[in-house]
């Protein structure tokens, strides 16, 4: 495999070079990357989970992991926005995708939180690759795990502190109510980031609130900026470990119609984007990016613009790691 790095000393094993093996050919990983088996240690590893049991709409987000990393090819060494080489500063590598039955939701849940428990026995950061939201749960049960109760900062159209769906209470709507309930989430450390949207009652902003969370609707980016939503992002979770989770509903259709449920008014990818950066200094010690449902999408702007967020999220961590 040629790469952009030999992996030589200290030095990352990076991506294949797009100046010898031009960007539509090459490996399948993540910004085509080296796997997990193929390096000595990882600072950040990629792991799809290709699992939409949980959704209560359109399905699809199953094929998500692939389309992200299909939409990843055009990733380079040098983010000029947070001023890191993402793979260059730590070693980022693909840790496949989650063996999952599609079959019993019970049951890949176990899975899910098993893999993740496995892979951060070795690695120190997971950024894992959805599937739809409900894979938050158990990927935050095993970075619970490790690091203890996490602030969450959580983007997404929708509040996903739902109690049941059909007296399901594991679906994509309802992992961060379970969150709470299990003592994963730091007191007061939470927040919502793009809400928007119809809500079944006004009990669901009670019970939301109740769980310890703020909420930035979508709404108020016509009176703020990135920088101010972030600011206050920042000073919310404090010190404390923070967990991000982005569905990629927050974007507004127009920037990302492949997903299960779309809804009108959502964050433009530059608001993401730049919301995210601001976030520098915080404790980041996981993430997700789910519910690329590509069947939906067209001409892969979803899985592009989720490889980005991907892209800035790896760049927030080797700023960290850079210390």
């Amino acid at each position: 495999m040629t790469v952009e790095h030999t992996g030589g000393g200290d030095l990352p094993l990076g991506p294949v070079d797009p100046l010898v093996v031009p960007r539509y050919a090459g490996p399948g990983t993540f910004a085509r990357l080296p796997r997990l088996d193929q390096v000595d240690r990882c600072d950040v590893a990629i792991w799809g989970v290709p699992f939409d049991s949980g959704v209560t709409y359109r399905p699809g987000a199953r094929f998500g992991p692939a389309a992200i990393r299909a939409g990843s090819r055009l990733a380079r060494g040098y983010h000029p926005g947070l001023d890191v080489h993402p793979f260059r500063d730590q070693q980022v590598a693909d840790a496949g995708d989650a063996g999952v039955t599609p079959f019993d939701l019970s049951a890949a849940i176990a899975q899910i939180e098993a893999g993740a428990r496995g892979l951060l026995a070795d690695v120190p950061h997971l950024v894992t690759l959805g599937g739809d939201h409900t894979v938050a749960l158990p990927v935050l049960r095993a970075v619970h795990a490790r690091y203890g109760p996490v602030g969450l900062v959580h983007f997404d159209a929708h509040l996903d502190t739902w109690d049941t769906y059909f007296g399901a209470a594991y679906t994509h709507g309802t992992p961060f109510r379970r969150a709470f309930e299990e003592g994963l989430l730091a007191p007061h450390r939470c927040a919502h980031v793009g809400i928007r949207g119809p809500l079944f009652s006004p009990e669901d902003l009670a019970d939301d609130a109740g769980f310890g969370f703020t909420i930035v609707g979508a709404f108020d980016y016509l009176t703020r900026s990135p920088a101010d939503v972030a600011a206050d992002l920042v000073a919310r979770v404090g010190d404390a470990p923070v967990y991000v989770s982005i569905d990629v509903d927050v974007m507004d259709p127009a920037h990302a119609p492949g997903t299960g449920t779309p809804e009108a008014g959502g964050l433009t990818s530059r608001e993401l984007l730049a919301t995210l950066r601001a976030l520098d200094g915080v404790h980041l010690v996981g993430a997700d990016v789910v519910e690329v449902a590509p069947a939906y999408d067209h001409a892969e702007l979803t899985a592009i613009a989720a490889s980005n967020v991907i892209y800035d999220l790896l760049g927030l961590f080797a700023r960290q790691g850079r210390g």
